[in-house]
């Protein structure tokens, strides 16, 4: 994948670009899933410069969605008068 990894206190971090590049999302998605819960970021040092653990971008390349959120399928949505 080409990303670089960063080694802090022997725990390895992406930066914005790599975890975006890892998880094949805009930064905009990346920020969504920090606000969401679904990914936690670390700022380094006393920069406004984010980090994200390596091992949970991984984790978040490992979920698939639902395939059934319980949800009717979209077509029973609209109506037909």
């Amino acid at each position: 994948m080409g990303a670089r990894i960063q080694t802090l206190d022997g725990e390895d971090f992406y930066t914005v670009a790599e975890a975006c590049a890892v998880l094949g999302v805009k930064p905009a998605t990346l920020y969504a899933y920090v606000s969401r819960g679904r990914l936690r970021s670390y700022r380094q040092g006393m920069r406004r410069r984010r980090l994200y653990r390596r091992a949970e971008v991984e984790a978040l390349t490992r979920l698939s969605p639902s395939k059934d959120a319980g949800l009717p399928p979209a077509e029973s949505w609209v109506e037909t008068h």
